[in-house]
């Protein structure tokens, strides 16, 4: 072999500089607890190991020793100083907020996992709601900024929660003197128009998640009363026509469900010192069809309007258990797949008719 042939296949076999095998030592600060950093028998330890298996972790003390290609060290050193600094503010870990951590981390977003993951909205009971994914946190911190905030995305991704978290927030702090929680009474693929009850009763059912959201951030015993007192008011949204609301947090569920004229009806309720939060998964519309849905018309219309904020959550946001994300991925690239397909190879697909053909055709003549 020449030598330019041997300087060629030298050069295709040496490790890249993020390829170069490194060691890198961590110090880990005595004030930390190990347990509370690597969880019960190293449980949080394995998670960042199975994100980076080209990566050995040896930890003795309050020493961790990273062995593994540059590149891939870098990251896992960081993560691990992430983890450090949100022990540090006082938040336990879990594997699941150990593997948001890591999966910023890895993103390489300009939030850092310990500003994300530790932003307080509210405390009750020994219970703190936080955004645990960065999405979330935009969608918090928009809330924050805008006047008027869309919450768009699948279910079981805190869109709901953490609007209801804000308004209690908001009321706590006198930033608002009342809260408007309201839903399109739409029913879901059901017909409850004929069960026995009054209309107060047949409504509750749609305006239930509210409820429990507010149960969770507030003492049970003072619901009834703010109620009574008109300080908060779950309402359908019909109930909404022809108001005016003046220094209220007001609440949108369930948007995909309102048609073109109720999603206008609805926003032309914004009084002054109020602000708004709509949300809604547009994957899941109840509407008859042929009605479009409002909140994917909205979209357009106001688009690049001032003061008023979109934000877009994932599957990868979803925080339910973990077969939740999987599911509405898996309906997501199915949905996908029948739209590429098109509506005459559905049918065909399905068992349906395909092209109609002539009675004679494959007779012998």
């Amino acid at each position: 072999m020449s030598e330019p042939s041997r300087e060629l296949e030298h050069a295709a076999s040496a490790p890249t500089a993020a390829e170069e095998p490194v060691e890198v030592r961590l110090e880990i600060p005595s004030s930390i607890t190990m347990v509370s950093l690597l969880g019960v028998g190293d449980e949080y330890l394995r998670v960042v190991e199975a994100r980076f298996p080209g990566v050995d972790v040896h930890v003795r003390g309050n020493s961790a020793r990273l062995n593994g290609p540059r590149a891939e060290v870098a990251v896992v050193k960081r993560c691990l100083e992430e983890l450090i600094a949100i022990v540090r503010t006082g938040q336990g870990l879990s594997a699941d907020s150990v593997a948001r951590a890591v999966a910023m981390v890895q993103q390489q977003t300009l939030e850092r996992p310990v500003d994300v993951l530790s932003a307080n909205i509210l405390s009750n009971r020994g219970r703190t709601i936080r955004p645990k994914t960065l999405n979330q946190k935009r969608y918090v911190d928009a809330i924050d900024a805008h006047t008027i905030v869309f919450g768009i995305g699948p279910a079981g991704t805190g869109k709901t929660y953490l609007a209801v978290a804000k308004a209690v927030q908001a009321l706590q702090n006198k930033q608002v003197t009342r809260i408007v929680l309201t839903r399109p009474a739409v029913e879901a693929g059901e017909r409850l128009g004929f069960l026995p009850g009054t209309l107060s009763e047949k409504i509750d059912p749609y305006l239930r998640p509210l409820y429990d959201a507010l149960h969770d951030m507030l003492d049970p015993a003072t619901i009834p009363r703010l109620m009574t007192e008109g300080t908060i008011e779950v309402a359908p949204l019909a109930y909404m026509r022809g108001r005016t609301l003046n220094d209220a947090f007001i609440i949108l569920d369930e948007a995909q469900n309102t048609s073109a004229e109720q999603m206008k009806m609805f926003l032309t309720r914004l009084g002054f010192g109020s602000r708004m939060v709509v949300t809604g998964d547009v994957t899941q519309v109840d509407l008859p069809s042929g009605t479009s849905s409002g909140l994917r018309v909205v979209q357009d219309i106001l688009d690049n309007v001032d003061d008023v904020g979109f934000c877009r959550l994932t599957s990868h946001d979803v925080v339910r258990h973990r077969l939740v994300g999987a599911i509405v991925e898996a309906y997501g690239r199915y949905e996908e797949r029948q739209a590429a397909i098109g509506p005459a190879s559905k049918a065909t697909a399905s068992g349906g008719p395909g092209p109609r053909q002539s009675p004679t055709r494959g007779r012998h003549k």
